[in-house]
This record gives structure tokens, sequence and C-alpha cells, in this order.
């Protein structure tokens, strides 16, 4: 069969390698041209990787979760036709019937062998197995279930109703039944008409003070699938308080009490969920790759090669607050999401226009000469958080867009950075980077300039505050503007001047109309 091997290719600038997210294929699968293969992670984006070959998926030559290189082969396609060919000419697929197959076996390889039906094999495996301290009795409509470090004995609880047909005592149970003491025996009440001997066994097993079974002490009353459940929970029965008729714990019970639990786990939050112990949650390994290492090592690079200066600018945005108040109201931004960022964003262009410096690069070239590189256009990028880490998508020429087509951008921009849908192209070759960490409720930081870039702004929340206006005490609303700027580029002076530009436009967004 001919098969086409299908290698990482480059999916974005210079990429040298990729990790395998999930692969969205198996062999055996038919897949044709573009049909996706699978999601890789590179160090700016998560890639849809579509298939360039039609045919049957052969083998998956790379696992998930591994980061490999750039043109090592990940997946081999094989023709789909001489595929087809080829199962023809082997006969009737396994497990088919047909003249060339073979007639189906049972679990011991025993061809003659009668089908049997799934309750039938449940029963057969329930009274065969070695590990079942009691055989199922043929005419029990309930199974016996044996929990783990607890002595053989019926389960409390899971016997015939009083008024259900009655069935023959278990020998292996009325066996295991110790002797009663004299002095117990005097204390005990006369015998009454059994009608569960299982539960009869357990009561004097229980009531044993020094018969050794201490598992047996604590045993709860409650049905098979009320046990399953709270196993699955991690929930000790004794520990939920009982409501059945019989004393026993009802599903009821069961959600009651794990509704409590999650309620107060809320309240009061701990280091692990209430899923897992202490012990099983005090180290969480967490691999550094894709995203996170790329965002690591670009931070440590533009820590310790830009020396960064920040500076810092109260601002009094109500009107910036009035302005989108009535955008929000306007006909023309219709479903259009608008917010203070929208304004900041359209200041920051405007403020670099005014500061062409502060929106530019610095340029070691091979000859080892530096140079500084003014762009004359603004791709401003956007700072995201994600559940795969911090990205940092830019708008293309910002400079050209009127406020509602950066708004419409703004929007799309965040919305396709949180699904993970962001391209590579969209994470390179930003000018300028802000940051939102107001909308975390935080009143300011010192944020690091993403490479490449001289400048990076700050938006902090904003909040209503008193101020100072005409000599009298309002409130108004709040924000802090922070800036970091490359010192080598830009000096006090022209960082001062920008931020000063940035914080009169959110002051009073009708200068844009200038």
């Amino acid at each position: 069969m001919t098969q086409q091997i299908f290698s990482l290719p480059d999916v974005g600038e210079g990429l040298t390698e990729a990790e395998i997210v999930s692969w969205k294929v198996k062999p055996g699968d038919a897949v044709a041209i573009n049909d996706v293969l699978c999601e890789i992670e590179t160090a700016k984006s998560l890639v849809e990787l579509p298939s360039p070959y039609a045919g049957t998926v052969v083998d998956l030559l790379a696992p998930e979760h591994q980061t490999i290189e750039v043109g090592t082969p990940i997946i081999a396609i094989g023709d789909s036709a001489e595929q087809t060919v080829a199962n023809d000419g082997g006969g009737a697929p396994s497990g088919a019937s047909g003249g060339g197959g073979f007639p189906p076996q049972d679990a011991h390889g025993s061809p003659e062998s009668a089908p049997e039906s799934s309750a039938g094999r449940s029963a057969s495996t329930a009274v065969s197995s070695p590990s079942a301290p009691v055989a199922a009795d043929a005419a029990s409509p309930v199974p016996v279930i044996q929990e783990p470090g607890v002595e053989s004995g019926p389960l409390v609880g899971s016997g015939p109703k009083a008024d259900a047909v009655k069935r023959r005592p278990r020998k292996a149970v009325s066996a295991t039944v110790p002797p009663v003491s004299p002095s117990t025996q005097k204390a005990t009440p006369a015998p009454q008409p059994a009608t569960h001997p299982e539960a009869t066994a357990e009561t004097a097993r229980t009531a044993q003070p020094g018969n050794g079974v201490v598992g047996l002490l604590a045993r709860v009353l409650a049905k098979p699938p009320v046990r399953r459940i709270a196993k699955e929970l991690g929930i000790n029965l004794a520990d939920v308080p009982a409501t059945g008729a019989r004393g026993e714990v009802t599903r009821a019970d069961l959600e009651s009490y794990q509704a409590q639990r999650e309620r107060e786990h809320d309240a009061a939050p701990t280091f692990w969920d209430h899923h897992r112990t202490a012990q099983d949650h005090r180290v969480e390994v967490i691999p550094v790759r894709g995203v996170r290492k790329a965002t690591a090592k670009a931070m440590v690079d533009s820590a310790f090669s830009a020396p960064h200066v920040s500076i810092f600018v109260d601002v009094d945005a109500s009107r910036t607050m009035e302005f989108v108040q009535r955008l929000k109201k306007s006909r023309d931004f219709e479903g259009v999401k608008v917010s203070p960022l929208l304004i900041l964003a359209k200041a920051v262009i405007w403020a670099a226009a005014r500061n062409p410096s502060v929106n530019s690069e610095w340029v070691t070239t091979e000859s080892g000469a530096d140079e500084i590189h003014i762009k004359h256009y603004m791709n401003l990028g956007i700072a995201a958080a994600t559940p795969r880490g911090l990205l940092v998508p830019n708008i293309k020429d910002a400079q050209d867009l009127s406020l509602k087509e950066l708004a419409v951008a703004l929007n799309d921009l965040a919305t396709t950075a949180r699904a993970g849908k962001s391209k590579p192209a969209d994470m390179t070759g930003g000018t300028m980077t802000i940051t939102n960490i107001g909308a975390l409720g935080i009143d300011i930081g010192t944020p690091i300039i993403n490479p490449g870039e001289v400048a990076i702004v700050a938006f902090g929340t904003i909040k209503q505050k008193p101020w100072v206006v005409s000599g009298e005490v309002i409130p108004r609303w709040i924000t802090t503007l922070g800036g970091s700027f490359d010192h080598r580029v830009v000096d006090g002076d022209l960082s001062a001047r920008f931020m000063a530009d940035v914080a009169a436009i959110m002051e009073e967004p009708a200068l844009l109309l200038d």
C-alpha cells in the first residue's frame, strides 16, 4: 500500500518546534484533503493542522503532549482505494459470519458454546468468581456485595422487604455467627421470627464487644447503588445522617450531604479540592511548554535586555465613562461591545502619533551596530489572559481604523484569543501593547515591555473616588495609568509627554475630534 508521510510543518514565522495537543483522527479513519488531523501548540498559538493528503490513516507517528521539531514525521496516510482492496481480499471482517470465517467462540475459546445474554454472563460471573466470599443464591433478586477489608458476610439492608417472598438462610452466614456470651444472653430480648436472616446475623456480630471485627462495628445500612455513589464521591456513609424507614442511608440523604459539603467547600476553600486528600495535592507538577515556555523566555529576555523605566498618572475618566454610555446607546454601535478600553486604545494611537519614538524598536544588526527603527504604523497589541497562558495578539494598522472598526477589532481579538484560535500571524509584528489589569479589579501595576517594542501601557480599574474640582470635593470616576519604557530609546521627558497625552484623551475624549 502506498503511504504518504506528513511531517510537522512550520505554521508560523520561523518556528522550530510545536507540541501535539490532541489527535483528531486514529488509525483506520478515512481523511480528505484539509480535514483536521490534530491540534498543535506552538510558542505563539493553538493551531489546527489540516491534512495535505486524502486516504486512510495508517499510523500516528508522534504521541500527544510531546514537543517535536519541525520536519519530524507525525502521521502516515495510505491510499484509500488500496486499503479497501486489501480488506476485501482478506475475507470477511473480523466478527462477521461467512463461508471463510470461524464460528463465534466463548471466552474460553470453545466454538460450540451458545451465545449468552449479558444478564446471564453477569450472573454466572458473580457465582463463579473465586473472590466472592458467598455464592449468590439463584433465587436472590439482589446480588451479594463484599467490600474490601471486611469479613465475609451479606450486605445489610439489601435483602428482601418484609412482604417479599422469603428465601432460605445462607449457611455460610449462619456458620460465621459467633456464640453469644452468657452476660450478653441475659441482656438480649427473646428472639423474634426473623424475616432477614442476614440482618439478624449482622446484628449479632456487631453486638459482640470483643469479636475483633472492627469494620462491622461501623457498618451502615445502605443499598448497593447508594454505596457505589458514596464510594465515587469519597463519602464515608457513617458520616451521613440516615432518614430511611429502617435507619438506612437513602440516595436523598447522600445528595443532601454532598450538597452541604460542596457549600462548605466553596465557603472555605482549601489547597486541594474535596475529591482529594491533602497528601494527593501537596505538590502539583506542571511541565513548562508551549505558550508558558515562550512567555517565560520573552519576559526574561525583555527584563534583562531593556532597561525599564515606569511612570504613573491618575486620571479623571468621568467624561470617558459618559462617552462610553452614549456610544452604547448610539444606533451606529448597535450590537458592538463598547468599554473604556476602546477609548484608551484610541488614546494610545493618538498619543503615539504625537510622540513617534515610543512606537519603535531597538535593533542590533548582524555587524553589531545598534539602530532605532521608528514605526509609522501601529500594530496595537492587547494582552489577553487565556487558559493556555498570556497571549498578546495585535490589531494590524490600528491607526487606520475608525472608532467603530476599532471596537469590532477589539471584540474579535478578545473572543479569538480566549477560544485559543489566535493565529501565529496575529501574535507577531506588534509595535506597542496595552494590558488591561483593571478588568481584574487591580488599581495599577508595573508592566514588562513586550519583546521587540519599547513601550507598554497598563490600564487600572476605574472606580469612584473623592476628587477636587474647582475647590470642591466631589465623587468622580478615577483610574490610574502606568507606562513602562525602554530607557535606551525613550527618555524621561518623552515618556512623560506620551503619558500626559494619553491621560488628556481619557479626561476629554472630545480631543479625538481634532
